[in-house]
């Protein structure tokens, strides 16, 4: 049984638009209790693979193939909006209908296989980022499914989260898929990529670890760039003797007849060497002018058995002076940014007259029923004109055509690159950023963390990607396990 195939992808084709396609005869098929990468640049339809083996698309043409008995479990990105005042036994219902009398047993087996530890009558909302990521693959794998997708499952986690997770998915004997950046954490347990190519629309399938794979398809690239510039340098030979001898008549304009055709078949063989994602440019963010104490902290709360702690700590924050929070997942962490912004903390003030740019892991601050233009014109101080938030939008690859879309309609990676480009459109005086890096493509991180050290004004931030933090330069540090 171990060689059987689960899945099966038949000359797929798949379009959301007319004459727009996303995939072009994927072909793909996966052995049960295989474990996959899906790699490939932004649009390039890793979202609608899920939803095919989902059902909840249907392909153009081509066939599916999976038998009526496999299952498919899907941990998300993020929770709903709609679930974040449900009880965490109120989540799980969803999962069942009807509800099982010993859904609370399900749920604590489930929950102890991600290793998390919360009350059932938690509300969702109240749990941390980290929390929540293991509550999605749990809730996954609640009715114990044979295909296990899974979508940036590291976002929020801790170092000790992510371990646990790693362990986990070497251990499942079961069928996983999984769409990540995380390439340290793809390359522990992953045995193959599906890779799915934005320009020709088609799927390639690899073996071996992520390294090697992506390796491989490197030295491919490079080998089709020799290949084209050798044959690039030959045609341009060629074309130069055919205007030659083509002006010579005779034999020469036979020759160069001949010598024609020889360049039209040089054309065809030219390869369409894979191209890399647009990486977005590089940016700065302007900080208001102001001076004085932008943040005092006098003390901070932390959770201590699911318990608020009140602890006493001093730091007050001026102009270019970045703090970084750390802790484990459910200490307080994005709880205690929260209050901050919210002004409802009464152990932490930020100067009144400070333009305080936020990004929220969850993307809260976010109106998810606005336009993206509607959503950059709100953010834009006055001296940005139409024209200038357009460039700057640009520059976060948010083209024309997105400009018309709804916020909530564009991908989570989309979602992060907007909110970027409203605090460079606010000129803000505070940054306070919740897991920046959370759904950004890795090409892109390089670019943010240049920004971030170069910013002028006060920052504090909560970040888990330890490579990210080195290349930005902090002045203070409030480790919440420690105080």
């Amino acid at each position: 049984m171990a060689e059987e195939v689960i899945l099966r992808f038949d000359n797929v084709d798949f379009e959301y638009m007319e004459k727009k396609p996303i995939l072009d005869s994927a072909c793909f098929s996966l052995r049960r209790g295989a474990k996959v990468t899906l790699m490939g640049q932004n649009g390039a339809g890793k979202s609608t693979i899920f939803g095919l083996i989902r059902g909840e698309l249907k392909p153009k043409s081509g066939k599916i193939s999976m038998n009526k008995e496999v299952s498919v479990g899907t941990a998300r990105q993020m929770i709903a909006r709609e679930d974040m005042d449900l009880s965490v036994e109120e989540y799980f219902a969803r999962a069942f209908d009807p509800v099982p009398h010993n859904l609370p047993g399900k749920i604590n087996k489930v929950m102890e296989a991600v290793n998390l530890q919360v009350p059932l009558d938690r509300r969702v909302g109240d749990l941390s980022g980290g929390q929540q990521a293991r509550l999605l693959i749990a809730f996954a794998l609640i009715e114990k499914p044979d295909v296990l997708l899974l979508v940036e499952p590291t976002n929020n986690l801790d170092k000790a989260g992510i371990d646990h997770l790693i362990e986990f998915l070497v251990m499942y004997d079961k069928t996983v898929i999984v769409i990540s950046h995380d390439a340290d954490f793809l390359n522990c347990f992953t045995e193959g990529v599906i890779y799915l190519d934005v320009f020709t629309k088609q799927t390639e399938l690899y073996v071996g670890d992520y390294y090697s794979v992506t390796e491989e398809i490197a030295q491919r690239v490079e080998r089709e760039e020799k290949k084209n510039a050798q044959l690039q340098k030959t045609i341009q030979d060629r074309k130069e003797k055919v205007n030659f001898f083509a002006n010579k008549g005779g034999k020469m304009r036979k020759l160069a007849k001949k010598m024609r055709d020889e360049i039209a078949e040089s054309e065809e063989n030219m390869v369409d060497v894979r191209r890399e994602d647009k990486t977005i440019r590089d940016f700065n963010i302007q900080a208001q002018d102001i001076s004085g104490a932008i943040v005092t902290i006098n003390t901070v709360n932390v959770i201590i058995n699911h318990e608020m702690v009140a602890k006493p700590k001093e730091i007050i924050l001026r102009k270019r002076q970045k703090l970084l929070i750390s802790g484990p997942n459910g200490i307080g962490k994005s709880t205690f940014l929260r209050s901050l912004v919210s002004g409802k903390n009464s152990g932490a003030v930020i100067l009144p007259e400070v333009i305080v740019g936020y990004y929220s892991q969850d993307f809260a601050n976010l109106d998810f029923n606005q336009t993206v233009y509607d959503s950059l014109d709100s953010a834009r101080m006055s001296d940005f004109g139409a024209n200038d938030m357009r460039s700057v939008a640009a520059g976060f690859l948010l083209n024309g055509e997105l400009m018309g879309h709804r916020v909530g309609d564009l991908s989570e990676g989309q979602k992060g690159l907007l909110a970027f480009a409203r605090l460079v459109l606010m000129k803000p005086g505070l940054l306070i950023l919740d897991e920046p890096t959370n759904h950004i493509n890795f090409r892109h991180i390089p670019v943010i963390a240049k920004a971030l050290n170069e910013y002028q004004g006060t920052m504090i931030m909560i970040s888990h990607m330890e490579e990210f933090v080195k290349e930005i330069k902090m002045d203070e540090f409030l480790e919440l396990d420690k105080i």
